[in-house]
């Protein structure tokens, strides 16, 4: 829950101002308008990467602020447009260096989202290093590589800002099934342009210069 929540990035400019907003659990939220409106910047205080001026951010009732910061930021998963991928195999990119994820739950996400396939066709499938940046994959298998992190990371949060938004027609099909197990069921926050993305969602929230 937003609650009048007002932000600036310096004093010249307000960002957001006085946002009310509620998000009920298991709810998916679409945020649509223009660029510079506020969008990202509202996902951004969710994970308290910034701090908000005034108002407040409750997660089930309590402020973010009383939150100890690892613990409510391993609750929140962000899946960005650029998705960074470091020179290593893919398996270590999804788990990343998590001993407690097992080759057999990667593979099982992996197929509940449907990207199984994808991964097996590369040579070495789950140890296919994919160098630095991603740069042996193409956009939209990064793109499906940082969901089933994300996936995997069973957050209690789910947010993509713009995580479909670079995507080529032939991996958004794929995406979008994904996109659609990813969110089942979650608090997810879907910041988008592409009406395939948004369409889907319980409440669509429209911005506009703050």
């Amino acid at each position: 829950t937003f609650k009048n929540v007002s932000f600036s990035y310096n004093n010249n400019r307000s960002i957001l101002k006085n946002i009310s907003l509620d998000i009920p659990a298991g709810k998916k939220i679409a945020i649509v308008g223009p660029s510079g409106a506020g969008k990202s910047t509202i996902i951004n205080l969710i994970s308290r990467f910034y701090e908000f001026d005034s108002g407040d951010i409750t997660i089930d009732g309590i402020s973010i602020r009383k939150y100890d910061l690892k613990s409510l930021r391993n609750k929140v998963s962000v899946v960005l447009q650029d998705v960074f991928l470091f020179a290593d195999s893919l398996f270590n990119n999804i788990t990343l260096f998590d001993s407690r994820i097992s080759k057999d739950k990667v593979i099982e996400a992996a197929k509940n989202i449907g990207v199984h396939d994808f991964i097996e066709s590369l040579p070495n499938g789950y140890d296919y290093n994919v160098k630095e940046r991603g740069v042996m994959l193409s956009t939209g298998q990064r793109q499906l590589i940082a969901f089933l992190r994300a996936y995997i990371s069973e957050p209690s949060i789910l947010v993509l800002d713009e995580a479909t938004s670079s995507v080529d027609s032939y991996s958004e099909e794929i995406i979008q099934r994904a996109i659609d197990t990813l969110t089942k069921g979650k608090t997810s926050i879907i910041i988008a342009h592409r009406l395939s993305t948004v369409k889907n969602a319980d409440k669509i929230i429209v911005m506009e210069q703050g």
